[in-house]
């Protein structure tokens, strides 16, 4: 499928899963990654299930989920990453107290991947991309210098990506792009079906790591020392008083709803607090929905039917 056919096949699917919020009971935001958008679109059928709601779906950016919670018009967020989202949450889940954060997170992991084929090229760490001459590796318009896609332009973590980049110094040797995660995911295909070389942001649970051969670059593990990461919201010489050389830290993430939902609908509010999901079930939700084109609702129904004893558990949980 070429890039062009991928977007139009993306935006139709996201177009299927949204729609007005006017008159529904719940309003689910959704972010620009593939997970996210799974889990929103899995979240609704669970309550629509449920508590027989009427959910709409909402795309947005964080920030923007973050202030419908706060203003009590979106409900829940259905992955808020941590430490990604810190800032976030640190205003409106510790100080305004407008958002609530569920205790149960999933376990993920962040970093700086590349084909089988481009690590068996000896591309091994990150501390390679350095190296000007392995860096000329991925350098595709002749200029010198590699190309490295480290996250659309409004993620958090694509900041965070430019703070590694700088502190290990190949912000010097490679091109750092911001594109939308539809393109680098076109590039990982082209790239894997031509054995080119390729190096990018990426994240787990993702479907990629089901689709293709991708592996995590060795990097030094996370030491809290040595890891300043500071935001433009904070100072806005944010990347020259940042610093972050190692690896992620260990990564959650966590459904997030709004305070509002939890006075309203307490069983509600209950009940997502009790999902527990895991990597291997968001990658099996993320695949099904984003590489075999199945119908999100269709698979929802199919998936809630296969999987009752474990929404019967977290239904017993919430009444607890």
């Amino acid at each position: 499928m070429n890039r062009l056919r991928k977007l139009l096949a993306v935006s139709a699917l996201l177009a299927s899963w949204t729609g007005s919020a006017a008159a529904s009971d719940v309003v689910i935001g959704v972010p620009d990654w593939s997970s996210a958008t799974v889990t929103a679109h899995m979240l609704g059928a669970l309550l629509k299930d449920e508590f027989d709601l009427d959910v709409d779906l909402a795309e947005g950016t964080n920030e923007a989920i973050f202030a419908a919670m706060d203003a009590g018009t979106e409900d829940v967020h259905p992955e808020v990453w941590l430490p990604n989202h810190t800032a976030l949450n640190a205003e409106y889940v510790l100080r305004r107290k407008s958002v609530v954060m569920s205790p149960k997170g999933v376990p993920a992991r962040q970093g700086i991947c590349v084909t089988q084929a481009t690590r068996e090229r000896g591309i091994r760490s990150v501390t390679d991309l350095a190296d000007p001459e392995k860096a000329a590796l991925f350098d595709t318009d002749g200029n010198g210098k590699g190309e490295i896609w480290i996250g659309a332009p409004d993620w958090s973590s694509t900041r965070i990506e430019r703070i590694r980049a700088r502190s290990y110094g190949y912000d010097q040797t490679m091109d750092l792009l911001e594109a939308d995660e539809e393109v680098a995911v076109t590039a990982i295909d082209a790239a894997m079906a031509s054995d080119k070389p390729l190096v990018f942001f990426c994240y787990e649970p993702h479907h990629t790591f089901e689709l293709h051969d991708i592996v995590f670059l060795d990097e030094p593990a996370y030491d809290p020392r040595k890891w300043t990461v500071v935001t433009p919201e904070q100072d806005p010489d944010w990347l020259e008083k940042s610093s972050a050389a190692v690896a992620w830290p260990p990564s959650f993430f966590h459904i997030n709803y709004s305070a509002k939902l939890a006075q309203e609908r307490p069983d509600v509010a209950a009940f997502l607090d009790a999902i527990r999901l895991d990597v291997d079930t968001v990658s099996e939700m993320t695949y099904a929905l984003i590489v075999e084109r199945r119908d999100p609702d269709d698979f929802a129904a199919e998936w809630i039917a296969q999987n009752e004893d474990r929404i019967s558990g977290w239904r017993n949980a919430a009444k607890q």
